[in-house]
């Protein structure tokens, strides 16, 4: 565990104290570390977090015009399926499924370009995927960049004050890290790179690229419907880009124990599955969390998996050369052939109320 212990940069604050103990910082910390994590002025290793947020600041002036100059309620729905559903879907079949937990395979590289772009580009790969490895070896646990039980900005300035490698790694542990990245197609640093960057992506790579996408997206969407349509896009892509930071938060029950019977299998952890994020984009938590190298993550029936769907399709279409698959397995040890109560947790849906579905 050295490793994972290690590879984050730690926040000023600390992720434990002499106890052990999970250090819970104040608000004012959390905005202290997040300023000082996006000040390219202090260091340039501030690059990769800082980006994060110049892309936000970035996509703001889309945002203004849409609302003084193209709003319509159509273009809403627009913006609004395009965060929840479009962008979100999207977050889960590359940067989760593919790009963390490689639960599938492409054909060639340039089917795995296509499925890395297919949505204006938000965060760097790096940012989310070495993070996201210590999630799942510490979730609720110290150290954990996203851990519930610190509370929700916690988890919303993650992606700055928790989610950076150190800048202090030795050449074996950098290339450890480096590596997983190294299936998804980003330009990587070398060693003597990284020490002056301090970053495994080079910034070269990470900025051409996010330029290219942003004006092709924003030239399709303009010939389809105009500046009111890409200006409405663009902002469905920076609302998904704040929205998900709060994700880890409520998927892990807002650090409390909400697990279901016949619905959350997983007790290792405060994983959970919700029905908005699992219809709109696949991303059933607790399944996840159970199988996480699996390319489905909807088990039960009525779990509709629209990332599963995308790499399915692809997988038939010949572009997708493999995948893992964990449904078969689940049922086999969790369901035993019982089937779960849905009308019941529908009812229980509309009522508000927590879902409990006999086995």
């Amino acid at each position: 565990m050295a490793f994972i212990d290690d590879v984050l940069q730690v926040p000023s604050y600390g992720w434990k104290n002499e106890k052990g103990e999970l250090i819970i910082p104040t608000l004012g910390q959390l905005y202290r570390e997040a300023f000082s994590r996006v000040n390219f002025f202090k260091t340039k290793k501030n690059w990769i977090s800082g980006i994060s947020w110049l892309m936000a600041v970035c996509m703001l002036p889309f945002f203004f015009v849409f609302i003084f100059y193209y709003f319509s309620f159509p273009l809403l729905a627009a913006t609004i399926v395009y965060a929840m559903i479009i962008m979100s879907t999207h977050g889960t079949i590359w940067f989760h499924r593919y790009s963390t937990h490689r639960a599938y395979t492409f054909r060639n590289s340039f089917w795995r370009f296509f499925t890395q772009n297919l949505v204006f580009r938000t965060f760097p790969e790096e940012i989310y995927v070495v993070s996201h490895h210590v999630h799942h070896l510490k979730s609720e646990k110290p150290g954990d960049p996203y851990n519930a039980h610190a509370g929700l900005m916690y988890c919303m300035l993650s992606d700055v004050n928790h989610q950076s490698i150190a800048t202090n790694l030795s050449e074996v542990d950098y290339k450890k890290a480096s590596h997983f990245l190294s299936h998804t197609g980003v330009q990587i640093n070398t060693y003597k790179q990284y020490q002056a960057w301090g970053s495994i992506a080079t910034p070269w790579y990470t900025i051409g690229l996010w330029f290219l996408n942003w004006s092709f997206w924003y030239g399709i969407f303009y010939l389809i419907g105009g500046h009111g349509l890409a200006c409405a896009l663009f902002s469905g892509a920076m609302l998904w880009f704040v929205l998900v930071r709060a994700f880890n938060y409520t998927g892990h029950g807002k650090g409390q124990v909400k697990h279901v019977d016949g619905i959350d299998f997983d007790r290792s952890n405060l994983s959970i599955n919700q029905t908005r994020p699992g219809l709109f984009s696949g991303e059933w938590h607790n399944n996840h969390h159970l199988y996480p190298d699996s390319a489905r993550a909807g088990f039960l029936p009525y779990q509709i998996d629209l990332a599963w769907i995308y790499i399915y399709c692809m997988h038939k279409l010949g572009t997708v050369s493999s995948y893992r698959d964990s449904k078969k397995h689940f049922q086999e040890k969790y369901l035993a052939g019982a089937e779960p109560d849905l009308a019941h947790y529908e009812r229980s849906i509309e009522m508000s109320e927590p879902v409990k579905v006999s086995r």
